[in-house]
């Protein structure tokens, strides 16, 4: 545990990290627990770095005093500005080797860091070590150099004895970018151990290798293991190749693991999977999982599927998690139909703030004269500051002047508040910035 939370502050802070192997859930509680209970005793310079990294990745500004006092940070920003000389190179190579795991980590990830390529060769002799550790070190800072002249020794390490090998070496031929690998990478994909045939599935998808996709289809309807499965859902999406929507498409009805049927549904829009819309109507509608239904009803708004403004409106209209009504009201916005629906105007006095301003950015964006009205009246009793630039915004592009509300948000104390009031007050039309809600990114492998 201790290397897993180091993993992520380190790799954050030095801008590349290895691969991390897919984890089991956990309670939030437990996970907090756990991370306390990591922390006891760690050295102030890791514990500066990991506290960096669950903050900000890297990009906080300290406050003066503070629980622990390290010069690290200093360090490692002298580090981005030089250049390994051979001491340096030494002293990495004899981390790859160490026996503290944490000592490997930063070792590996430092000379990925650096990018000096004529350490590839070493390297890859390091591969032959009896310590698989070792290998597993050596490929993670192969991968980061992408080390192309090292492509063949990585390829023979998918044949290592150990899976941690073997999945390191597939992670690696992914980040060298190398379509020759591919072959070998299928191979991979019919491996004994699980995350070694994920890591394969997710090279495979990064190297844009569309003639076997018949391979990633037989991995998702077949593999025993969800996040296999997950992963191959994302290749096929990655991948844009429209023979794999009917495979998606079932994935995203059958499987039955929520995760596997999301990342199912983000796939179908990134390979613009129109065929689908009916499908994805479908989840978006009755799905048990609400991240389920919210992909989904992301998904009809990036595929353009117009005739899902009812039911998209429906879902806005009656689900009952907030995301997934604020995504589908999204969607709407999107889509531009001619008229705004009844459950679209009714969100902008919903409960959750998130809904409101995507609703009424979503009115904005249809621009119906007989919205007005019921803008206006939300107006009035909007007081958070967000929700009423969104507000603001939807009035004034659906053509309503409005002067009575408008002199009386020049009394708002939020700036930007007054700034859209005197806009719309003098004529100007144009709203800047303009509220631009998103929904929540997407899926993607970890």
């Amino acid at each position: 545990m201790y290397v897993r939370i180091m993993s992520y502050a380190i790799g954050a802070l030095l801008l590349h990290g290895a691969p991390a192997a897919p984890a089991s859930p956990t309670a939030p509680s437990q996970a907090v627990r756990e991370l306390l209970a990591a922390a006891r005793g760690v050295a102030p310079s890791l514990c500066t770095l990991a506290a960096d990294g669950v903050y900000s990745w890297g990009g906080r500004w300290s406050a003066p005093a503070e629980a622990v006092q390290s010069d690290i940070r200093t360090k490692v920003r002298s580090l981005r500005r030089r250049r390994l000389d051979a001491d340096d190179s030494r002293a990495l190579m004899e981390g790859i080797a160490s026996t503290d795991a944490c000592e490997r980590h930063l070792s590996a990830t430092l000379i990925g860091r650096f990018g000096d390529s004529t350490l590839g060769a070493q390297l890859a002799d390091r591969l032959a070590s009896a310590a698989p550790s070792e290998r597993q070190a050596a490929l993670v800072s192969l991968g980061l150099l992408q080390a192309v002249g090292q492509l063949q020794p990585i390829i023979r390490a998918l044949r290592d004895e150990t899976p941690a090998v073997r999945a390191n070496a597939a992670w690696a031929l992914g980040a060298l970018d190398q379509k020759s690998a591919a072959p070998a990478l299928v191979g991979a994909m019919r491996d004994a151990d699980g995350v070694v045939r994920s890591s394969a599935v997710v090279a495979f998808g990064r190297l844009g290798a569309t003639d076997s996709i018949e391979t990633l289809i037989r991995v998702l309807r077949t593999d025993p293991s969800a996040e296999v499965r997950r992963v191959a859902a994302w290749a096929l999406g990655e991948l844009q190749h429209r023979a794999s929507a009917p495979a998606l498409a079932q994935a995203m009805s059958g499987d039955k693991d929520e995760e596997v049927r999301e990342m199912a549904a983000w796939a179908l829009a990134n390979a613009n999977a129109r065929e689908s819309v009916d499908q994805l109507i479908t989840a978006m509608k009755s799905d048990q999982s609400a991240g389920v239904r919210e992909t989904a009803a992301w998904a009809l708004g990036e595929l353009n599927a117009r005739r899902a403004v009812d039911a998209l409106a429906e879902v806005v209209g009656k689900d009952s998690d907030s995301d997934v009504r604020a995504t589908a009201a999204w969607a709407i916005g999107q889509l531009h139909p001619g008229k705004a629906p009844p459950n679209l105007l009714k969100a902008i006095r919903d409960p959750d703030a998130d809904v409101r301003v995507k609703a009424a950015w979503a009115l904005s964006e249809i621009a119906d004269p007989e919205a007005a009205a019921a803008i206006a009246d939300a107006l009035k009793t909007e007081a958070k500051d967000d929700v009423q630039h969104a507000e603001v915004r939807a009035l004034i592009r659906s053509g309503e002047g409005s002067e009575e509300i408008f002199q009386k948000l020049l009394e708002s104390k939020d700036a930007g508040t007054r700034q859209m009031a005197v806009r719309a007050l003098t004529g100007r039309r144009g709203v800047d910035p303009w509220p631009w809600p998103q929904p929540r990114p997407r899926p993607m492998p970890e």
